[in-house]
């Protein structure tokens, strides 16, 4: 007897960073893969000979997406788009809030009457006004974000929730790992900018909970296939500084703890002016994730060491 068909999972920011790797594990577990994305044909190939069903759909243009939605009709969404690069934020804040807030209202009104199950992808910068408690921020701790980034993806968790009761909003950390050459993430964004010659500065007076950015997907991937509703953290099992966490980068590329340290600067986010936007600490506790998922969440040794840098 053949398997139960899963139905289609339509993935928006499907050419994105985190949003690519979400398409790959969806593919991976099998059923259609509908990825969504302003411009598809800058995404990266899948191994195995499977690819998704690319669609190209403007967050910007009114009705769109709800169109596209309903000539789908997927079974699982999983919404990734988002203003995220914290400058851009700052620059356009009506297109943050259009992106990062409004969309996600749309998306889960279309999802609450279709039935199709929503997860939403949020930030662990909706903190930051405030220290975390010792093991982090739990799921049902204060918001307190302290940028328009922040403000608005905090914003966003709110409509999506409101608009659809059976939606799981997940709250993921700073991502690194494999992005297919792009230079995006954390770690390849830092080696890039070394190949090019530049001496970035890493802050030792901001500290994540980093994830490596398959296993982000893979859970997100079974948190859609499962029914948990609300807020739920899913983060790596260690908290780090950047720095920290470019000298294990670098480590893992190969580079000696010598050459690791003088390819990049020790910085505090006061040097250069960003503390009252740059929070000290928005590191998650991910206890609950780790005691509904299958998919390990790896601190951040573990997550370079199964990576190809």
């Amino acid at each position: 007897m053949s398997p139960p068909a899963l139905g289609t999972t339509l993935v928006f920011g499907g050419s994105g960073f985190l949003g690519a790797q979400v398409v790959a594990e969806a593919l991976a577990r099998g059923g259609r893969v509908v990825a969504a994305s302003r411009a598809p044909a800058g995404a990266p190939k899948h191994s195995g000979g499977s690819e998704p069903v690319r669609v190209q759909a403007d967050a910007l243009h009114e009705g769109e997406w709800e169109a596209l939605l309903e000539e789908e009709r997927p079974a699982r969404v999983v919404l990734c788009t988002a203003l995220s690069r914290g400058a851009d934020c700052e620059a356009y804040p009506a297109l943050a809030r259009t992106l990062n807030a409004e969309l996600p209202r749309r998306v889960a009104s279309w999802c609450a009457r279709s039935g199709a199950r929503l997860v939403h992808v949020s930030t662990d910068l909706v903190f930051g006004a405030t220290p975390p408690p010792p093991a982090g921020f739990r799921e049902d701790s204060p918001t307190g974000p302290m940028s328009i980034y922040g403000e608005s993806k905090a914003a966003g968790e709110r409509a999506a929730l409101e608009a659809c009761a059976h939606a799981l909003v997940v709250r993921l950390p700073l991502l690194y790992g494999d992005s297919g050459g792009r230079g995006l993430g954390a770690s390849d964004s830092l080696l890039a900018a070394i190949a090019r010659g530049e001496q970035p500065i890493c802050f030792q007076d901001e500290a994540r909970t980093p994830l490596e950015v398959r296993s982000a997907a893979a859970a997100l991937v079974e948190l859609a296939e499962g029914d948990a509703r609300g807020v739920l953290h899913v983060a790596g099992s260690e908290r780090v500084t950047r720095f920290e966490l470019a000298l294990e980068v670098l480590r893992a590329a190969g580079y000696d703890e010598l050459e690791a340290r003088s390819l990049v600067r020790a910085g505090s986010r006061k040097d250069l002016g960003l503390e009252q936007v740059r929070p000290a600490d928005v590191s998650l506790d991910s206890q609950r994730a780790r005691g509904l998922l299958a998919t390990r969440l790896p601190g951040v040794r573990e997550g370079l060491a199964g990576m190809r840098i």
